[in-house]
């Protein structure tokens, strides 16, 4: 569902269905995961319409040949600084629906299929906004706080029931094509430990997938060493 644990589960043998709204990204995505051996398609998705939410489900559940999906990543999310004066209803109800009943969505279709299997793994990937709101991003903390408490309810709900779900708060700017295109000064100024590594943040996920059910992991805080707490 995601770019950044994508890569790495493909190379542990899982077909990955990488869903997003852009298609070249999402198709750079598969090149990336097939170039590493892995099988993966592209299935272009707006993860706030819930019609499209609930085709992406019914056929990576339903592929002859397959066994059913064991695990789920939402990555979805939107970020931008505005001063909370000059937030419109439109802004807030836009960062709400990425960011927060998009996660609903694709949490609920999880659950739905999961469930009557006994198993499996839903990964909500948050933000340091969710734990705490900083200025001129009240709109963007709003619907990261919203994530997390899916992702609370979802464990308590869903955990009895074999099904894990955890939720990662990424504290710090992400090593990507995104941040390296639009602020090339910041990524070189970091380093590479000064930003999350994608191949690092996949590794964690695959760490969370695998937990034994008697020490599951529902929140997990990643931050870069030199990132101030």
């Amino acid at each position: 569902m995601a770019a950044p644990p994508a890569a790495g589960f493909g190379s542990e043998g899982y077909h990955v269905y990488v869903a997003g709204r852009t298609e070249a990204k999402i198709a750079k995505v598969v090149d990336t995961i097939a170039k590493v051996g892995g099988s993966a398609e592209a299935v272009t998705t707006d993860a706030t319409k819930e019609s499209q939410v609930v085709a992406l489900f019914d056929r990576a559940f339903s592929a002859a040949g397959r066994a059913a999906p064991d695990l789920v990543v939402f990555n979805a999310g939107n970020n931008k600084r505005v001063e909370f004066r000059d937030v419109s209803a439109e802004l807030f109800e836009d960062f709400w629906r990425v960011g927060c009943f998009a996660g609903f969505l694709v949490g609920r279709e999880a659950a739905r299929r999961l469930v009557p299997l006994g198993r499996g793994t839903v990964l909500f990937t948050g933000a340091s906004g969710s734990m705490r709101g900083k200025t001129a991003y009240g709109h963007f903390a709003a619907a990261k706080a919203g994530l997390r408490m899916i992702s609370q309810s979802m464990a308590r709900e869903f955990g009895p029931q074999g099904i894990h779900v955890a939720h990662a708060v990424i504290d710090g700017g992400i090593n990507g094509d995104r941040l390296r295109a639009s602020q090339p000064t910041r990524v070189a100024e970091k380093g590479e430990t000064g930003l999350l590594g994608i191949d690092a943040i996949a590794e964690t996920y695959w760490q969370i997938h695998r937990q034994h059910p008697s020490a599951w992991t529902q929140e997990i805080d990643l931050r870069p060493s030199v990132e101030a707490y």
